[in-house]
Parts: structure tokens; C-alpha cells; sequence
């Protein structure tokens, strides 16, 4: 074979390997990411149509959109495997991996000295401070206080309730956003609350029974919204509203979306906690390969939270709702995050 054949046959090699090249993602990433992201979910894991769902979307869009490459985990329902599942990412290559709910602080703190070279995430919680650990927080008290402002002006009978899962620091936050938004706009408010587990139980997010007897108390009390921040027993405040005819408010998405439409019309709004931004945004910069490190925090300014206006429930009282949203971003108003 001549030398002009042979280099014939070289250049279209590399063309044809230039035309079969993936091409960029839509973030300019590349369609096939060497990036393998790990995700160990909370309990009860993807299918509560609020917090793992919400990481879920994000994860699928990191799939589709970034090609990456994911491996998705859930614990058992006593949470007893928690760092078996972080163990089990980080030894099969994933990197990073996202432990997604505070149940894993604990854990995450015994398994990330031991692969120093992994990047964990951990979701909620701010306590675990490692060289590898991203800590990625909320500002859930923000949001809280705007659906606190939004339950206030809907109620007519100036009574109104919060269902919390387990009583921790980030479910005090809701608590205390909503309850000074409420109070703030009505200071004759009245306000119940009752958290359905106190620590090391944790069985308060997946006990719509519960919930559902709860939220039934205080509606024949007189309350007419009642707001849940309890993950999948969030579903039994709706049947308890459905039931009332009254209000119910949800959490961390639109629930008007994701629960069945025979309980959809009963949710006034949700105080949405967008972790399907902050777990995407994580995940581009991964495949960046941008460093991925410290205290991550997502409030109003950073569109981490806010509140859902499908439905139109809150029409009327929406442009209130704007202006209260603008005065919390520029320091205006300062939400407490403790009851």
C-alpha cells in the first residue's frame, strides 16, 4: 500500500470518529459525562411527590440532559442502612454523592474521612463539616413566611394549623417562617402545631394516618388552612381538608401538580423548596469540573425557595404576596428561624 493510500485512510478514520463525537449538552457539557453521581434518598425514597421526587426530577434531567451517569439508592424503612448506602456509592466509584435529608449527618460524618478523594453533598444539613462535605441548605423559613402571609389573608375564621414530621432545627424553620408570616398579617391569628415524631423516631414522614387525624382535630376546631411540612404524611393532611372543605397548603413543590386530582383542589399553595435547582446546579458543576465545596445556601435571592400559585387561590392576594417577597430578598423583613 502507498503512503498516499495510507494516509488516505487515516484522515477518514479520524473524520469518521470526529462525526460519531457526542455532541455538547445543552449546558455545554458533553451528551456522555465521565461524571458518576451517586444519590442515597431519604426514606421512603422517590414516589412521595414532594422531597425525593423533587431531587429525582433533577436527576433525570442531569440523565438526560448532561449524561451522566447515576446510580439511585433508598434505605430500608427504619433508616438502619444509612451508611451502608453511602458506603456502597462511594465504593463503586460515584462521585459525588448526594445524601439527600439530615438523617445523614450522622452517618456521612463516619464514611467521608474513610474516601477522601469522593465529594459528598449532603442536603439539609449544616452540621457535617469535612474537607469532602458540601453542605447544601434552605431557606425554608422564607418561603414559609410568605404561605404563612397567604394562609392569614385566605382564613376566615382567624384560626389556622401546622403539621410538621419530626420536630429538628429544619422543621422548626418551617414552623417559625410561617408562623411570623401569619402573625404579622394578622395578629389575632391563632395558630396550632404539632409535630407527628420527636428524634430518633423519624417515622413522622411516612404516617399519613397521623397526619390525617391531626389535621382532622384541628379543622373541627375551627382552623381553615392547615400546613403540612411532613413529607409523604403530607397526603393524609389533604384527605383530612378534602374532607373539611376547607384549606390545605403544601411543601417543597407544587403539590397541586403531583397529588391526584381528587385532593389537588384542596391545596391553596405550596411553599416550595427547589431542590431539583440546587441538585442540578451541583451536578453541572461537576461535569464542569468546578470545585464543589462549603456551605451552599438557597433562599429567595438565589431562587431556592418561594411559593406555587397554581389553581389560582391566591389571585387576589398575590400582588401582596410580591411585594412581601421583594421586601424579605432586600433585608426588609428579617424571618426568624426559630418558633
Amino acid at each position: 500500500m502507498s503512503r498516499l493510500v495510507t494516509l488516505c485512510l487515516v484522515l477518514c478514520s479520524l473524520a469518521a470518529c470526529t462525526a460519531v463525537n457526542p455532541a455538547p449538552g445543552r449546558n455545554g457539557a458533553a451528551a456522555d459525562s465521565a461524571v458518576a453521581v451517586g444519590v442515597a434518598y431519604s426514606r421512603g425514597g422517590r414516589g412521595d411527590k414532594s422531597f425525593n421526587d423533587s431531587v429525582g426530577s433533577a436527576v433525570d434531567r442531569a440523565k438526560a440532559e448532561l449524561g451522566v451517569s447515576v446510580k439511585e439508592l433508598s434505605p430500608n424503612s427504619a433508616g438502619s442502612d444509612l451508611e451502608e448506602v453511602l458506603r456502597l456509592l462511594a465504593e463503586t466509584g460515584h462521585n459525588p454523592v448526594l445524601a439527600v435529608g439530615f438523617f445523614y449527618a450522622q452517618p456521612l460524618a463516619k464514611i467521608a474521612p474513610a474516601f477522601p478523594r469522593t465529594r459528598f453533598v449532603i442536603i439539609d444539613d449544616a452540621t457535617v463539616k469535612l474537607p469532602n462535605v458540601t453542605n447544601v441548605v434552605f431557606r425554608e423559613e422564607q418561603a414559609s413566611y410568605l404561605v404563612g402571609v397567604a394562609a392569614a389573608l385566605k382564613s376566615r375564621t382567624g384560626r389556622i394549623g401546622f403539621i410538621g414530621g419530626v420536630q429538628t432545627p429544619p422543621q422548626q424553620k418551617f414552623l417559625a417562617g410561617y408562623a411570623a408570616g401569619a402573625r404579622a398579617t394578622n395578629p389575632k391569628i391563632r395558630l396550632s402545631s404539632v409535630f407527628m415524631s420527636q428524634p430518633p423516631d423519624f417515622s413522622g414522614f411516612s404516617a399519613p394516618d397521623k397526619a390525617q387525624e391531626a389535621a382532622r382535630g384541628m379543622y373541627d376546631s375551627g382552623a381553615d388552612v392547615v400546613y403540612h411540612a411532613a413529607g409523604a404524611s403530607g397526603i393524609g393532611v389533604f384527605q383530612a381538608a378534602k374532607a373539611a372543605g376547607k384549606w390545605a397548603i403544601g411543601v417543597d413543590v407544587d403539590q397541586r401538580k403531583t397529588v391526584d386530582q381528587g385532593l389537588s383542589q384542596v391545596i391553596l399553595t405550596s411553599a416550595t423548596k427547589k431542590l431539583d435547582v440546587a441538585v442540578l446546579r451541583i451536578i453541572q458543576e461537576a461535569v464542569q469540573g468546578k470545585s464543589i465545596s462549603g456551605l451552599r445556601e438557597f433562599g429567595l435571592k438565589e431562587d431556592g425557595v418561594g411559593y406555587a400559585t397554581s389553581g389560582g387561590g391566591l389571585t387576589d392576594v398575590e400582588p401582596r404576596l410580591e411585594e412581601i417577597r421583594k421586601k424579605i430578598i432586600s433585608g426588609g423583613i428579617t424571618v426568624p428561624v426559630v418558633p
